[in-house]
């Protein structure tokens, strides 16, 4: 470092951008001084140009040449300063040890402040001094220090690279354009260099948003898989519930279905930690070139960085996570098909499996509320979007794509494309009422026919106690009693949608088999007033299953 009796001299000889002595000091109309490098790239961000000290605004980019009075002053002023071996940590960045040598010292080689193309030797601040004070040597060019230099000089004309071709992909110096490359496109090597850096940008802020989806869906797939194992441990208490009643003959059954649960479940253990590592991997990957890509870009160095250019701006690997999740299953139906074969001795158990499944369903319960936007004008929506009835006649609504226009229904505001969902509906009161699921693309415009090949997955209710599956045709359904709560339960990567007498605890019918292909709605339809079904739909919100969620395992 300078003397104390000289911080005011450092002072003035400093670079307010990177705060070090001025390399090739060049000044701006108003009167301030910056490092050339420093001030040009200072503009090159930028869509209009202003000094980085007054923020003066210039109308167009000034035309900078070297100071060469504040040149001579740097120079002798980094001659002035005492290199000390001992320690570099505090030295400034032109004195750090980089690894070339000087060609000219006679004795003791000290380290090469910069390097010259014109002369083809890399030389240290006193023997720089030169090149900064002699007219002639203040033509050549000067670049930081590099140990293969004659990487960077024409080796058929000896001079410095300082051009690009850009038909050829080449660097060129100043007399082979006048050569074989006289008509071909040719920019300065800056320019070309500069190019390439905003390409390489865009291309690092996409390997940077490879890596935060990445780093979600790592998150993602560890949450899914806690999540799934909460969920199968529970559904493994109700299955040991049930199982603890059977006699001998019904050991073997506990166990076979004990062990595929399991299964599944490490299954999908292994499955997530698989994925898990190779999204690590990739993460590894693409940090690496991202670390790669940084250091490019921040080099001065512009034929070192057209060299790596290629390397690190080729196709990268994506493979496409967003379709990967991690989910295990209890199948239900063949939980019921083999409890049905044994139902000689076990009809008692038999009859509380719908019980167990509502149980083990209610633990996917969500929120459900009703979107006004889509509810045709005759219905009328409590305040807290829980409730709807029809009313006597239709509201001045806008007639908007959503809205069903003929039908008097209306859709849940909660859309879901994956996992599973529960929701119940109180249908107390009622004569006549439409519960479901639907997809959304469904017609809501016109006369609409029920069935899954339209998008409608519906079990209906018309005069008091006639109960339809809406199949294709219509299924009835003979039911003991009439539900007063009807839950709707759907697997979307399974393709099942279930309904369930809630206070019977009791199935009632299943759509199996089907594929979802888009969002899934919940669809109410309160049916038209008319005598006795004036009630509402009420939905249950999700507090209450998050109160009796206890109720499950006891």
């Amino acid at each position: 470092m300078a003397s104390s009796s000289s911080l005011l001299y450092e002072e003035q000889l400093q670079c307010s951008i990177c705060l070090d002595v001025f390399t090739d000091p060049v000044s701006t109309p108003c009167g301030h001084n910056f490092c050339k490098i420093c001030l040009n790239q200072f503009w090159d961000k930028r869509s209009h140009y202003q000094c980085p000290m007054c923020t003066a605004d210039f109308p167009q980019r000034p035309e900078l040449r070297v100071n060469t009075f504040i040149s001579e002053l740097s120079a002798q002023f980094k001659m002035s300063v005492q290199v000390k071996p001992s320690s570099t940590a505090d030295q400034p960045s032109y004195l750090k040890p980089n690894g070339v040598l000087c060609d000219t010292c006679t004795k003791e080689k000290l380290e090469a402040l910069r390097s010259c193309l014109d002369c083809g030797v890399s030389l240290c601040i006193t023997h720089l001094l030169p090149h900064k004070t002699t007219p002639k040597l203040k033509k050549h060019k000067l670049i930081d220090p590099v140990e293969n230099l004659e990487d960077y000089i024409c080796q058929k004309h000896e001079r410095p690279l300082e051009v690009f071709c850009r038909d050829d992909q080449m660097r060129l110096c100043q007399f082979c354009i006048l050569g074989d490359h006289k008509n071909h496109n040719t920019v300065p090597i800056e320019e070309e260099s500069q190019e390439k850096k905003s390409h390489l940008v865009e291309t690092q802020k996409h390997v940077q948003k490879m890596i935060q989806n990445r780093q979600e869906k790592i998150e993602e797939l560890k949450q899914s898989t806690e999540l799934n194992k909460k969920h199968t441990d529970k559904e493994i208490t109700e299955s040991m519930k049930m199982f603890s009643a059977l006699m001998r003959c019904m050991e073997r059954s506990q166990a076979d279905l004990l062990k595929v649960m399991e299964e599944k479940q490490k299954t999908t253990e292994r499955q997530a930690e698989q994925f898990i590592r190779e999204l690590e991997e990739e993460v590894l990957e693409l940090k690496k070139k991202n670390n790669e890509m940084e250091q490019l870009l921040h080099t001065q160095d512009h034929l070192k960085f057209l060299q790596i250019y290629p390397f690190l701006h080729g196709p990268l690997h994506n493979k496409n996570w967003n379709d990967v999740r991690n989910n295990s299953r209890l199948n239900v139906e063949t939980l019921r098909r083999t409890l049905r074969q044994l139902q000689e001795s076990l009809n008692e158990e038999i009859k509380r499996l719908p019980e167990i499944e509502l149980k083990i369903f209610q633990q996917y319960a969500v929120e459900v509320t009703l979107d006004p936007d889509t509810a045709n004008s005759k219905l009328i929506l409590s305040n807290n979007r829980k409730q709807v009835r029809c009313g006597n006649k239709g509201q001045n609504v806008p007639d908007n794509p959503e809205r069903f226009k003929r039908c008097i229904n209306v859709l849940g505001k909660e859309g879901f494309s994956s996992g599973r969902f529960y929701y119940d509906v109180q249908v107390r009161g009622k004569t006549a009422w439409d519960l479901g699921v639907v997809q959304k693309s469904i017609n809501r415009k016109g006369e609409i026919t029920y069935s899954p090949k339209n998008g409608y997955w519906i079990m209906m209710l018309r005069n008091k106690s006639e109960y339809k599956a809406c199949e294709s045709p219509l299924i009835p359904l003979t039911m003991k009693q009439a539900p007063q709560k009807v839950g709707v339960f759907v697997d979307y990567e399974e393709g099942l949608v279930s309904f369930y007498d809630v206070e019977a605890k009791s199935h009632i019918y299943s759509f199996t088999g089907q594929t979802f292909t888009e969002k899934l709605y919940p669809f109410f339809g309160p049916c038209l007033t008319s005598g006795k079904n004036s009630a509402p739909l009420v939905i249950t919100s999700i507090e209450h299953y998050l109160s009796t969620e206890t109720d499950f395992t006891q």
